[in-house]
């Protein structure tokens, strides 16, 4: 069985959903599961109706736009009378009820259970689009399937009873999911992550013991960089699962941080396709002997530079650390670089869920602190040092560090 992931550039529009049987067409649709991210910007515009939910502001302007769109966009799809309308409409009546009556004060709850709506919806559009045009498939709820714990936004994956779950699918059926999603053991909606659809795919993919995992993006496979950020970059055709767990570690966007586990664990495939040219062979990510030593570009924008100084002039010790990391991981602020001298410690780091000023509240409890919001970091592996400074040159450098050929240049 063959998984296939769509993100939301891929199913932005009509006309976008059309190009997925297209892409179909090419590949073949027997015995595959097709994993559906939320349309084009849905997911920024349902995030947009959660902070006007807890700010006390009218909701109903944002979420009513989102209902919408969709219904726009299904015009273009289906005909007046069909029932996917009136789905799209309980669903959004789902969302009203729910933001109506809920009492939970938890921030991470109510975003989960209000912009998983996003995935709903596109998956049943999609899937009611490939059964009207004789792509015969079975819409599932991935809830059923992905367990998690119940830290929202972010779940950990119940891997035994996932498996157990995913494994009574039948292999020789066409079946259309949802990414980002699970749920915990009271079935409460549990988010994986922001861009968690790549992980749903290799979560099926290895519950399923697939035969490969493709995702299906707007570029011809994984680059040497961002075309969008870099000149001159070129597709890489193969890489091992160690090199795209290393990009995937240092900010390249093309890869999700947790998808590769679960496809290295069983070995499966994973094809990194351009939905615009499907025929194209893309980048195939496995086992491999072969060490690329491609010169390769990845940027992380949006991160904050804090240094973190003892007050007392003493050493950054054991104890401090400690300390330091409980209350990032409290706050779910990651580290992107780290680097520390005997009385300080510098941390460039990612703040997804915008509680940096409540962290360097705590710290400034016990430690002195600086910081420099929305730095850049520049990440270059087997980076070659006569050339490589040109992509930083007219930056400002905050921050430098060298190891084993990978560069890293936090600018702002």
């Amino acid at each position: 069985m063959k998984v296939f992931k769509f993100g939301g550039a891929s199913v932005k529009d009509a006309d976008s959903v059309k190009n997925v049987s297209r892409v179909l067409e090419t590949q073949g649709f027997d015995s595959c599961l097709l994993v559906v991210s939320a349309m084009g910007k849905t997911t920024n515009a349902l995030e947009k109706v959660v902070a006007d939910y807890f700010a006390k502001k009218d909701y109903h302007i944002p979420l009513d736009q989102v209902k919408r769109d969709h219904l726009e966009i299904s015009k273009d799809l289906f005909a007046e009378d069909h029932a996917v309308f009136a789905e799209i409409r309980l669903y959004f009546k789902e969302v009203e009820s729910f933001l109506k009556r809920n009492k939970s004060p938890n921030y991470d709850f109510v975003y989960d259970q209000v912009v998983s709506c996003g995935e709903m919806i596109s998956s049943k559009i999609l899937s009611q689009y490939l059964n009207d045009i004789q792509f015969k498939n079975t819409w599932c709820d991935a809830r059923e399937f992905i367990k998690t714990d119940h830290n929202y936004r972010e779940g950990n994956v119940n891997w035994e009873e996932t498996e157990k779950r995913i494994a009574t699918l039948d292999q020789h059926r066409c079946y259309v999911t949802q990414g980002f999603i699970g749920s915990d053991e009271h079935n409460f909606t549990v988010t994986l992550g922001r861009e968690g659809s790549d992980y749903s795919a290799a979560i099926f993919a290895y519950g399923l013991n697939a035969e490969s995992m493709t995702i299906w993006k707007d570029v011809p496979g994984v680059m040497t960089g961002d075309p969008r950020k870099f000149s001159q970059v070129s597709l890489m055709d193969h890489i091992s699962y160690e090199e795209a767990i290393e990009m995937a570690y240092y900010g390249a966007s093309v890869i999700h941080p947790k998808t590769m586990q679960p496809l290295k664990q069983k070995n499966i495939p994973f094809y990194v396709k351009s939905f615009l040219q499907p025929e194209a062979a893309g980048t195939k990510v496995g086992i491999t002997d072969h060490k690329n030593q491609q010169q390769s570009f990845i940027l992380k924008e949006n991160q904050h530079l804090m240094r973190i100084a003892t007050r007392d002039f003493s050493f950054i010790a054991e104890e401090h650390l400690s300390y330091i990391f409980s209350l990032l991981a409290k706050n779910k602020i990651k580290i992107s670089l780290m680097q520390n001298s005997a009385i300080s410690l510098d941390l460039c780091v990612e703040d997804l869920y915008h509680m940096i000023d409540e962290l360097t509240a705590e710290l400034q409890t016990a430690f002195q602190t600086e910081i420099i919001k929305n730095v850049s970091l520049y990440t270059i592996r087997n980076a070659n040092l006569e050339e490589s400074n040109k992509i930083y040159q007219h930056k400002n450098v905050l921050m430098e560090q060298l190891s084993q050929k990978i560069l890293q240049v936090v600018t702002n």
